[in-house]
């Protein structure tokens, strides 16, 4: 009898000691919580006789597991490819000069390299089975962290075990809801879904347009001026492309430094294409404009194109590097680049450092198939002449791009069947955050000679005569 008056006392206090927002609360959560017991109880009760569930069932339509898809899609096209990737590739029965696929540097054919993957391979399996954090880690991803990290003469890199994801992954790592990024138009889908997973405020400049960039980040700074309680918690960053997958174009790199600098900007540069093309020893772009590295607080790149592999990596600081290793999301929680392919990207580093005269190599054959492909009557070519990645468009830009892109397709094909292999760029256009013109991808291969080159702009421009 003495605990019941003990129990009201202790009620009492709790009642006198508690806010009222906070008792209102719990009424209602406890009110929602009894209302829904009784409501699946109620539910639970309902019976329906054997004509109801035969009439329910046979008005059910369930939705299509595969949503009605246009036959003539493009991408239902495919055209399917016969032979190893190369210099030269069979497609569709047709053994091609391969213009279409980014072995910039011709290390998929390299001898040596297939040797140390296959010892790799017989050494560790197929898979490493695992993301790095848990029990995906071997020596040759550690080895392969430190060489990039010593290539680029940074403290550290991270490898990731795929290209799309390093980009994608790096930049939600450090940029967050609240945070502004200031990002080319041009950027590919990569870079897009990366900034769509920071949920930070994106503004688009004009593609290489620094005026226009300018423009936008003296508007942040009025903003800033006008909220210094939110500028001071709001971070600031420009994404931008070593060369541009989109365009091919290069980016104006102290351009960018000087306004990061101005502006008090952190910058990240995606070198996926410019790693291990431009520079005289294959460093990027940073080489290629003589910047110190210390000006870009992160370099992003794919293993994809230049070192004859999958994956990607990132290098910069101890700090940046190990903030990656606990929040890059396709680090964390993707399998570990497999050991072949980890070895594959070692021996390709060696290659790069026995014989940097490859880089060289690569950019004259840029220059000439630059020089020989300006000559198109009906295409007109637009990139960078370093760049390894090239566009042609139709020269005179038709209405409907639908019938562009039909042209441009009717192009590949002939192409292919007359022993050029050429593609055109596809894209999510549904997804792109730019609308992007539709062109044919060329890309530039180290081992292409004078007359591979005079080849393929005498098919092309032949093919384009009779399309166009």
């Amino acid at each position: 009898m003495v605990a019941i008056p003990y129990l009201f006392n202790e009620i009492e206090r709790i009642f006198q000691n508690t806010p009222l927002y906070v008792i209102v609360l719990e009424a209602f959560l406890l009110l929602s919580v009894i209302w829904l017991l009784l409501f699946k109880r109620n539910g639970r009760g309902k019976r329906y006789s054997k004509e109801e569930e035969e009439e329910i069932i046979s008005k059910y339509e369930p939705e299509p597991l595969i949503a009605e898809t246009d036959p003539d899609h493009p991408l239902l096209k495919t055209r399917l490819v016969q032979s190893k990737v190369g210099k030269r590739v069979v497609v569709d029965g047709h053994d091609c000069l391969n213009l279409a696929t980014h072995n910039y540097l011709g290390l998929l054919e390299d001898e040596k390299i297939l040797e140390d993957a296959c010892a790799t391979l017989k050494k560790y399996g197929v898979g490493s089975c695992g993301p790095r954090g848990f029990y995906g880690t071997m020596d040759v991803h550690l080895d392969l962290e430190d060489r990039l990290a010593k290539f680029m003469g940074m403290e550290e890199a991270v490898v990731y075990s795929y290209g799309f994801s390093t980009i994608a992954s790096a930049i939600q790592a450090y940029a967050k809801r609240g945070d502004v990024i200031f990002a080319d138009e041009k950027v590919n889908f990569a870079i897009q879904k990366g900034l769509d997973a920071s949920r930070s405020t994106i503004y688009y400049y004009k593609h290489n347009n620094m005026a226009d960039l300018e423009r936008l980040l003296i508007e942040q700074q009025q903003r800033d001026i006008k909220n210094p309680n939110k500028a001071a918690k709001t971070r600031r960053f420009i994404v931008a492309e070593g060369i541009y997958m989109n365009t091919g174009e290069i980016c104006p790199l102290p351009a960018l430094v000087a306004l990061r600098a101005k502006y008090k900007l952190r910058l990240f540069l995606d070198e996926s294409i410019s790693f291990g093309t431009l520079g005289k020893t294959g460093h990027g772009l940073t080489e290629h404009f003589n910047v110190d590295l210390v000006e870009v607080d992160l370099i992003i790149a794919g293993m994809e194109n230049s070192l004859a592999t999958i994956g990607g990596f990132c290098v910069g600081s101890h700090f940046i590097v190990e903030h990656q290793r606990l929040s890059g999301l396709g680090y964390c929680f993707s399998a570990s680049l497999p050991p072949l392919l980890t070895q594959a990207a070692i021996s390709a580093l060696d290659r790069f450092e026995r014989e940097p005269q490859m880089f060289l190599e690569l950019q004259e054959i840029s220059r000439k198939v630059q020089e020989e492909f300006n000559k198109f009557s009906k295409l007109k070519l637009c990139a960078s002449e370093l760049s390894p990645v090239k566009h042609l468009y139709i020269a005179e830009q038709r209405e409907n791009a639908d019938k562009e892109r039909e042209l441009l397709t009717e192009i590949a094909n002939k192409c292919i069947a007359r022993d050029i292999a050429i593609v055109e760029a596809h894209y999510l256009e549904n997804l792109e955050k730019q609308p992007i013109r539709h062109s044919i991808r060329i890309t530039v291969n180290r081992l292409l000679t004078a007359n591979d080159i005079k080849q393929a702009f005498d098919v092309i421009e032949s093919v384009a005569n009779e399309v166009l």
